[in-house]
């Protein structure tokens, strides 16, 4: 059995690269919808479509267990899929989750009335879809209370990250996290709720001052992602990964290369 792990292009190879080093013996097969990324200020019914297609696609590749490592994705597609239903012996789950229970302490099957929290300036870092979908403040407020979240949508930070435009990722971080002290200028904490940004969270980090804690997905999912496999040890697999793209596979294994500074080679797919 393989893990399958889909983004809509290279962000989620964060996520990848920390779930191998927890679990070296799994095999991974990962996704990237490159011919449409991003994903960030797309329609969410176009959205839903994509991500089922792909999960789809996975799940009939050998992937029993796929993770949507696209925070877009896991916003706006992971309840309607689940809502529809998953085919029996399949998962599909999401990255917000470790981020939830990271920051409320609290598992996420506890519903017990939300409790207090010593942090309660929460900045959220994400796509404009993301932050559309409003799913991160409405899932953190049903477990804490007192807790003012700001969503900041971060416009034109992926194609940057993905551009390897170190220049314009300064810029743009800087005038996000400028945007966001306009309405909070002392957050607590800020949530990197995209997989792309923690590949900049030195940036994001100096941006924010080394006072303010970030919490950042890879190092999560892959420990939610171990603990969720010991309770289901029939979907342990092999070692191994395979990399797959809509897009041109030359042209984003080289974008994959310079990203994660470790050699990528990308098949090419239509699903």
């Amino acid at each position: 059995m393989a893990i399958g792990i889909f983004d809509s292009g290279l962000g989620g190879l964060s996520i990848l690269q920390a779930a191998r080093l927890a679990l070296p013996d799994q095999h991974f097969i990962y996704f990237g919808d490159n011919a449409h990324a991003p994903y960030g200020t797309r329609d969410p019914a176009d959205i839903i479509q994509r991500t089922q297609n792909a999960t789809q696609y996975l799940w009939a590749n050998g992937c029993d267990l796929v993770i949507l490592a696209c925070n877009t994705a896991s916003a706006i597609a992971l309840r309607p899929m689940q809502t529809v239903g998953v085919p029996p012996g399949k998962r599909v789950l999401g990255v917000f989750v470790p981020m939830i229970e990271a920051l409320s302490g609290r598992a996420w099957g506890d519903d017990s009335p939300p409790t207090q929290l010593a942090q309660q300036q929460v900045a959220l870092f994400a796509t404009p879809a993301t932050v559309t979908s409003q799913a991160f403040p409405r899932e953190l407020a049903l477990r804490a209370r007192g807790v003012v979240v700001h969503s900041q949508p971060c416009t034109g930070l992926v194609d940057a990250i993905e551009a390897n435009d170190p220049d314009l990722v300064e810029k743009l971080i800087d005038h996000h996290v400028s945007a966001l002290h306009q309405i909070m200028p002392k957050p607590d904490v800020a949530v990197l709720g995209c997989t792309h940004y923690p590949l900049v969270q030195a940036q994001f980090q100096a941006a924010l001052g080394q006072h303010v804690r970030i919490i950042s997905q890879p190092d999560l999912v892959a420990e939610s992602l171990a603990d969720y496999l010991k309770r289901h040890p029939d979907m342990q697999g092999q070692a191994g990964s395979a990399y797959l793209t809509t897009g041109d596979p030359m042209r984003v294994s080289a974008q994959a290369t310079r990203f994660m500074n470790a050699a990528i080679e990308f098949q090419g797919i239509q699903p």
